[in-house]
C-alpha cells in the first residue's frame, strides 16, 4: 500500500511540474485564474502540495 502511494504522489508531483515549474508567468497566471474561477484551486492545491511532500 505504501508503495502506491508513493507512486501516486510521484505520478502527481511529476505532472505538477511539467505544468507549472516549466511554465512561463503568463501561463501561470492563466492557470491560476483558471483554477480560480472554476473553484479547482481549492481541492487542487492542497492534494499537489501534499504529493509533493510525499513524493519527496
Amino acid at each position: 500500500m505504501a508503495g502506491l502511494l508513493q507512486r501516486t504522489a510521484e505520478g502527481i508531483d511529476s505532472l505538477s511540474r511539467s505544468v507549472w515549474d516549466d511554465s512561463s508567468q503568463l501561463e501561470k497566471a492563466i492557470i491560476a485564474v483558471v483554477l480560480i474561477v472554476t473553484g479547482a484551486a481549492i481541492p487542487v492545491v492542497p492534494i499537489v502540495l501534499i504529493a509533493r511532500y510525499i513524493a519527496n
